[in-house]
């Protein structure tokens, strides 16, 4: 008597990324030991131009995270990278170590976001937008009127005289890169959570997250209060990076130009795509300096170019392609053979 061998049911799969786990993993163990080390294997120069390029990782993930997840277009966080430049300005003057500021600089500016959450989030579209630039000006009409600060003029930051030019520039330069670690993992750990979940549902749905049960408003108010904190970390290691701290300097829209132009030609909603566009602004804007504001016009250019081609961006096109993603938060479907 035979025995018919069950037929094994072949059908759609949930996973993830198709890249393999430890290729993910093993790349980015050998990218922290690199960053780690590179002061010391790198020219000077480039040391410089790899802190410009992790502060503005930083600015772009937290801007991804409040617009590319949460949905909340925002043209006014440079209000938060000036306020964590001048907590970080107000502690040293007390006498405090400039890199041990970073801390309390970021935590001042999560405490201060909380009751600006409550003017903005009842804003939406352009509204809330608008909201934000206001926001931001007025942080900076007030920093600028406090005399203690330097007024509008601005004030050396202290604490910083005292060390070489050289450890100066490595301990600015480890405090940017460790800053930017966290950010990055702290954002990947935070969407592969269930606060991920919820936020992927409320951009694609606010109605039907709404309906199913979840707390738009609350989930909101926590994303904008870690994207506060973000850029107000960002904000300190600016400042440490910086001997002289001014208000127009710190508190300039050109900030939110430049987080809103590297995650869409990255790709907004992926933790990747914020790294990748910063990486394309720092080569083009290295490459082509040389042409004065032509390269400004290179920029925008290329922005309108991948707005219309590829509204995902370029590492959006290329997951949604491939079904590849280095940091992978969501899922997808995937077809068994």
């Amino acid at each position: 008597m035979s025995l018919d061998t069950p037929r094994r049911e072949v059908g759609p799969s949930v996973r993830r990324s198709s890249t393999s786990p430890l290729f993910a993993l093993s790349g980015s163990i050998i990218l922290i030991g690199f960053f780690s080390v590179a002061p010391w294997i790198v020219p000077a120069e480039w040391s410089s131009v790899l802190m410009n390029f992790f502060i503005l990782v930083i600015m772009a993930t937290m801007w991804n995270l409040l617009a590319g997840y949460a949905g909340m277009v925002s043209i006014g966080q440079q209000a938060f990278i000036g306020l964590g430049s001048y907590a970080t300005l107000y502690f040293a003057l007390k006498g405090v170590n400039p890199f041990l500021t970073i801390p309390l600089a970021t935590m001042i500016c999560a405490v201060l976001a909380v009751p600006i959450t409550f003017l903005l989030l009842r804003l939406r579209g352009g509204y809330f937008s608008i909201a934000t630039w206001v926001v931001s000006d007025t942080a900076l009409l007030i920093i600028g009127a406090i005399a203690y600060f330097g007024g509008g003029t601005g004030k050396l930051m202290p604490g910083l005289q005292y060390l070489s030019p050289s450890q100066t520039a490595h301990d600015t330069y480890l405090a940017t890169w460790f800053v930017a670690l966290v950010v990055v993992v702290g954002t990947y750990v935070l969407l592969r959570s269930r606060l991920g979940l919820v936020l992927a549902s409320i951009r694609d749905n606010e109605v039907a997250a709404r309906s199913a049960g979840v707390n738009v408003q609350s989930a909101r108010r926590l994303i904008f209060i870690v994207a506060a904190a973000g850029c107000g970390a960002a904000g300190a290691v600016l400042a440490v990076s910086q001997p002289f701290i001014q208000p127009s300097s710190v508190f300039n829209i050109q900030w939110a130009a430049e987080m809103i132009f590297v995650s869409m030609i990255g790709g907004l909603g992926t933790i990747e795509g914020p790294i990748i566009g910063s990486a394309i602004f720092f080569t083009l804007q290295q490459s082509l300096q040389q042409y004065g504001v032509w390269y400004l016009v290179i920029f925008g250019s290329l922005a309108v170019v991948i707005a219309l081609w590829q509204p995902r961006g370029l590492w959006g096109a290329f997951r949604d392609r491939y079904h590849t993603e280095l940091l992978p938060v969501g899922y997808h479907l995937r077809e068994e053979k």
